[in-house]
């Protein structure tokens, strides 16, 4: 019986030193269950091959592209252009994480909303700024007045959030300084084992390449104004971004690093949602690359000079198929005068609305005029980070899809054009994307969304 007991303890011993996966070779257990949903707004494109480049002449006579066959990996892609309301949504959030930070642990109590309409947590708490505030002490309340604009700059004596103030901090890393950095270490430590160099050289630590970023994200409303001369658009300038009945037209008058800064704090917002929920996070949220976007704008249909195909730009009916500048000095022939509702006219073959006209919209690709005879055919890309003492040139990043000012030939899939990093323009805005986690979707095209 004693050895019976004694081989029995041997035998669970050798079982638990074991993990119970008899010696083989299982990887590390348990493992998450792990399917891919669409992100919410968003549709997938499935990984494929195109020509890119040019399909019609080339007008301006420009010379900064020419067809190339490249390969992209699977993606989502916002069906929209980022309307005011959804990019509204950063900037309150914004707000009001600065308001809990003047005011700690105290001040505003009943009036911060910690969950939304389905009873699911607010991080961090939202405040009611419609209702009246009764104050605990006037500590608070002058805490809080740092936020609103000086009493000598209001209108009307109006108490308004002052704009100025609302400011993203947010951190990423600089992987493509790494992977030179990591490789020029690696030939480091080739040269000392060959004895040629005497002193061992350890690899830096990673804080060099962590970049720290604060970003105004309040966007520039007087972008209507400066954008054209001799113009009167002081209305748009006054109720575009914050009236309601413009909530579902595209943000405009924001920058490229607003759009970047954008696309971190809507990464924040759904990992922390996944993780407080015991959900693995999910790939980031990004501006699309200049291939990206001319893949996913041809809707599957290779060589066509527009999102729905061509070469007309109405359908059979006579009906406008997009937002832009049909002749001269005729902005409404195509029955939109500026911007319209991100989900006006048909969608392409992915289901995305507008990716020719109502707004142009950022890329994350650097601009080079010849950056289609050096960058690689495998998810083909280009990116620079300028800095703020850069020259001009250095800070142009690639545009796509034409807008409500332009002509038909900016509207083409293959167009290409550029603006500068720290410009807002009323006539550019952005769409977001995020890489698809794994080989990609099967089945049939109608099971991805």
């Amino acid at each position: 019986m004693k050895n019976l007991i004694f081989f029995l303890a041997i035998g669970a011993t050798l079982l638990s030193c074991a993990g119970g996966n008899r010696g083989e070779l299982v990887g590390v257990q348990p493992r998450e269950d792990w399917i891919q949903y669409n992100p919410y707004g968003m549709n997938y494109i499935h990984f494929g091959s195109y020509v890119m480049g040019p399909d019609d002449q080339d007008v301006p006579y420009a010379n900064i592209n020419n067809k190339k066959r490249v390969t992209v990996s699977a993606f989502y892609m916002d069906d929209t252009e980022i309307s005011n309301n959804e990019y509204r949504q950063f900037v309150h959030w914004v707000r009001d994480s600065i308001a809990h930070r003047y005011l700690g642990e105290a001040g505003i109590g009943e009036h911060v909303v910690e969950e939304d309409e389905y009873g699911e947590i607010i991080d961090p708490p939202t405040i009611n700024w419609d209702e009246r505030i009764e104050w605990e002490g006037e500590d608070e309340r002058e805490e809080l007045a740092d936020l609103f604009l000086p009493e000598y700059e209001r209108f009307y004596r109006r108490k308004e959030i002052d704009t100025r103030k609302l400011k993203f901090e947010y951190y990423w890393i600089d992987l493509q300084a790494a992977a030179v950095k990591a490789n020029r270490d690696l030939d480091l430590s080739y040269t000392n084992i060959k004895g040629q160099n005497n002193a061992i050289k350890g690899h830096s630590d990673r804080s060099q390449f962590i970049i720290r970023e604060i970003i105004n994200v309040y966007p520039d409303t007087l972008a209507w104004v400066h954008d054209f001369t001799y113009a009167f658009n002081e209305p748009m300038t006054e109720m575009y971004f914050w009236h309601p009945a413009y909530d579902d037209y595209p943000v405009v008058g924001v920058t490229w690093n607003q759009a970047k800064a954008f696309n971190v704090w809507r990464t924040q917002l759904i990992s922390t949602w996944k993780l407080n929920n015991g959900e693995t996070f999910v790939q980031r949220f990004r501006l699309p690359t200049e291939a990206e976007w001319e893949f996913a704008s041809r809707g599957g249909l290779d060589q066509s000079p527009y999102p729905w195909g061509g070469p007309y730009i109405r359908n059979i009916l006579g009906c406008p198929l997009a937002n832009f500048k049909p002749q001269r000095g005729d902005y409404v022939d195509d029955d939109g005068c500026q911007t319209v509702d991100v989900r006006s006219y048909e969608p392409n073959g992915y289901g995305l609305f507008c990716m020719s006209g109502n707004v142009a919209e950022w890329t994350n690709t650097a601009f080079d005029e010849s950056v289609y005879e050096f960058s690689h055919d495998l998810n083909s890309e280009y990116q620079y980070d300028a800095l703020a003492d850069d020259p001009p040139a250095l800070k142009r990043k690639v545009i796509r899809g034409g807008s409500w000012k332009d002509v038909m030939y900016y509207l083409q899939n293959g167009t290409r054009s550029f603006e500068y990093q720290d410009t807002a323009k009323s006539y550019i805005g952005f769409r977001s994307v995020m890489s698809y986690l794994g080989r990609g979707k099967a089945g049939n095209p109608e099971d991805w969304n």
